[in-house]
């Protein structure tokens, strides 16, 4: 039986084209006062990126590792705007490739690089030596993994002492009628099973496992607070998931059915971390 990174890996040479196809380059939610404010997906995607490298205090000249890095958009927007280097990782080398061509379309192939990495490479960062980069970041990439507490000691390890990890990542919450165990399940495994993510965490879930890497947590929030979390991919269905016809568009259907269901019951949120390694 393939592993849960292999399935993961495999699940994205089926999205990665529909998502591109449907999403463009940036695939994460946005700045939740950016959607409110009117603006595009890809503008409130970039308004939580500026947040994220403003935050880390990424300076020019320095260096970055963004995890899960998908098609690049989000990466070569972060490097755009800090005048940082960075590398971006997935174990999809589909996406890697899309990622490259698009560095290369906006000119940014010597400030930008992308790599695809081994099913399990995330559990170490072995590439990266000790106190060797400025930011580690991720933008609803996490989710996928099942060991998330030692992709969280990798980052910890290859930050230099007083650099950030900042993330975004999909949660699950208690939320209206739906508090307990059971009730959220209900709505959060049809997402876990369709959308190839072993287990959801929450805001303090995910606080726990960075603190325990050693990190100290500047900012662990909810992202939709008290409202249900639509984000990129409103009610009407804007972007056309309902009627894409690409490879296994069923796939593509039952996720966008099985997460908007969530997204309903008000249990699927995005959460936001920014967490300081001391020194």
């Amino acid at each position: 039986m393939n592993s849960v990174e292999a399935q993961v890996r495999e699940y994205y040479d089926t999205a990665g084209p529909a998502y591109h196809k449907l999403m463009g380059s940036i695939w994460h939610h946005g700045d939740l006062a950016a959607e409110q404010e009117g603006l595009s997906p890809e503008e409130a995607g970039k308004a939580l990126a500026r947040k994220q490298v403003a935050a880390a205090g990424l300076q020019p000249g320095e260096t970055a590792l963004d995890f899960g890095s998908g098609v690049g958009g989000t990466t070569i927007y972060m490097a755009s705007i800090s005048q940082a280097y960075f590398v971006g990782i997935s174990n999809n080398e589909w996406l890697s490739t899309q990622a490259r061509r698009y560095a290369a379309e906006q000119g940014m192939s010597e400030q930008v690089a992308f790599l695809t990495i081994g099913d399990e490479d995330y559990k170490n960062l072995i590439a990266w030596p000790d106190k060797s980069l400025d930011m580690v970041s991720w933008f609803e990439s996490v989710c996928h993994l099942p060991d998330k507490a030692s992709f969280f000691a990798a980052a910890f390890r290859v930050l230099r002492p007083g650099a950030h990890l900042v993330g975004v990542d999909w949660i699950q919450r208690p939320f209206g009628d739906n508090q307990t165990d059971e009730q959220i399940a209900r709505w959060i495994r049809p997402v876990e099973e369709v959308i190839s993510i072993p287990w959801l965490g929450t805001v303090d879930s995910y606080r726990e496992m960075i603190s325990e890497a050693g990190f100290r947590v500047e900012v662990a929030e909810d992202l939709y607070p008290d409202v249900e979390c639509w984000g990129s991919t409103p009610v009407d269905d804007g972007q056309g998931w309902g009627d894409y016809d690409g490879e296994l568009s069923s796939v593509i259907h039952d996720g966008k059915r099985v997460l908007d269901a969530a997204r309903s019951a008000g249990v699927f949120s995005v959460g936001r971390w920014v967490a300081r390694k001391p020194g």
